[in-house]
């Protein structure tokens, strides 16, 4: 490749990179992006460990497309020599390098939306499984030896065999408390290998236990070390974990994991439960003011024993709960997977887990990939349910989001809600008061409280004045709470509005 002064070398320069001249490249966000492996990655040690994507796009810079065009190109420039031109081989100076990379359009190299460590299914219901760039996708798959090409159709035998060693091998010995928490953990574990086909919003995992060592680590850690892990830690500040946020996405992992909350944490949130229910995450890039958009495509999850929901995040969670009925479950032996913590590290026995998953995948899709009708209602989850529930279906999994009552009781701020009401109802009726007479009601007093501590306070515990507990009961107005609701209007009479309680006892 030979240059000339500085704006002949952008225009050559420029031309030669839209042509692919490096190998491997590609166009991320108007960015020129470069895939190569990553040297010396380290091997998680444990299931609770980040796990890292072999390969990384890495933006093109000067310094990089310098050492690049150094690699795969010989670029030469005129130098007199004793009166006569003679081609030099150099490397292009950094402001021409820069001027090169500045542009935003690079109509000759293929979109990357994003690199994988898993083989997934397509939008068309075909499994993405060539190692490399898939056009029909932009996602480009890192390569794994240890995984055997999965058939489009597998023979029932095949199905039979993956089945058996999902469900009485591998998930066999996890302490479930019911039926719908294996099946609930199934449906999120095979998520992120079908969600470029089902295009769906997927809840936030909530994988609890009694107590320590139930093997909850394990479970999310088998999900992250299939499809890339980051694990972070849970804030209850909103602007620290909305950071957070942000700073994740950036990475190529198929799943983020709160891990080992506080015992008897309550995860309320209104920054998650924005996020998990938005197909795109916007937010300020750190140190800068330019905003940077990613797509919330990613499994989210938390861990950790005796956990509650509150706010928002109730509704749109979905819980795997353990509990090994025993002192010290640590203790345990007699597996059919001795030592399951460390079987799962080894990269061999992961690509015999993610065979049999695909294996199940794709004899779905082959019989049409079914939907299940008989789910609950999930707002923006319900197409996710409809479609995982379908596929639990198909192989006769049963039980699928049939713990949603139970969970339900776990959600801190409907349980003081529901306590709430029932003490209104029981001392008032149906008696239609104002946000004042209420407050009025409520008073401390001395002696009994007729209240029994149900009475809403500020978080420091003392009494809300009149204009916040207003605000308060505008915002649960015919919201039920299991039986019992609120109920408002406005009297004429003294032109303000008066709420009562209406419990449901059918």
């Amino acid at each position: 490749m030979r240059i000339g002064e500085d704006p002949e070398a952008i225009r050559v320069i420029t031309d030669a990179v839209n042509r692919r001249i490096i190998p491997e490249t590609y166009v991320s966000d108007g960015a020129p992006v470069v895939v190569e492996e990553i040297s010396g990655a380290a091997d998680p040690a444990t299931a609770e460990d980040d796990v890292a994507l072999p390969i990384v796009a890495s933006v093109l810079k000067p310094a990089l497309l310098a050492g690049l065009l150094a690699e795969h190109a010989e670029v030469y420039r005129p130098k007199l020599v004793r009166d006569a031109w003679v081609d030099t081989e150099v490397s292009p100076p950094g402001p021409v390098l820069a001027a090169v990379l500045a542009r935003q359009s690079w109509p000759g190299l293929p979109v990357l939306r994003r690199i994988i460590s898993t083989p997934v299914l397509r939008p068309d219901g075909t499994l993405l499984q060539e190692p490399g760039y898939d056009r029909a996708t932009g996602f480009y798959l890192a390569g794994n030896h240890h995984l055997q090409r999965v058939p489009d159709h597998p023979t029932p035998q095949e199905v039979a065999q993956a089945r058996e060693f999902l469900l009485e091998r591998f998930l066999r010995d996890f302490p479930w408390r019911s039926p719908a928490d294996r099946a609930n953990y199934l449906a999120l574990l095979v998520t992120p290998l079908i969600r470029p086909f089902t295009r769906a919003l997927s809840p936030f995992g909530m994988i609890e236990a009694s107590m320590p060592g139930s093997g909850k680590t394990i479970l999310a850690g088998c999900v992250g070390l299939l499809v890339g892990q980051r694990v972070l830690t849970w804030t209850e500040s909103e602007d620290e974990l909305r950071k957070s946020i942000t700073t994740v996405l950036s990475d190529a992992v198929g799943v983020i994991v709160f891990d080992n909350l506080a015992e008897g944490a309550v995860v309320d949130s209104a920054v998650l439960a924005r996020l998990v229910t938005e197909r795109t995450w916007s937010d300020r890039k750190l140190g800068t003011n330019a905003a940077a958009t990613f797509p919330n495509d990613r499994l989210w999850l938390a861990t950790g024993n005796n956990l509650r929901t509150g706010g928002d995040m109730a509704s749109r969670s979905v819980w795997v709960r353990l509990d090994p009925n025993c002192p010290r479950p640590e203790t345990r032996t007699g597996f059919t997977i001795p030592n399951l913590d460390t079987w799962i590290l080894d990269p061999a026995n992961r690509a015999t887990v993610l065979r049999h998953i695909l294996i199940l995948i794709l004899d779905w899709t082959a019989n049409g990939a079914p939907s299940a009708t008989a789910v609950p209602q999930m707002r923006q989850f319900t197409p996710w349910a409809r479609h995982l529930g379908g596929f639990l279906e198909h192989h006769g999994i049963r039980g699928f989001l049939a713990n949603a009552d139970a969970t339900r009781d776990l959600d801190d701020e409907d349980a003081e809600w529901r306590s709430f009401f029932l003490t209104w109802e029981e001392l008032h009726g149906e008696r239609h008061l104002t946000a004042q007479e209420l407050r009025v009601s409520g008073e401390p007093t001395v002696g009994t409280d007729p209240w029994a501590g149900t009475f809403p306070v500020t978080a420091s515990g003392k009494p809300l004045t009149t204009k916040s507990l207003g605000r308060k009961l505008a915002g649960q107005v015919d919201r039920w709470h299991t039986d019992v609701v609120l109920r408002s209007e406005v009297d004429s009479h003294r032109n303000c509005k008066t709420y009562w309680v209406v419990r449901n006892d059918s």
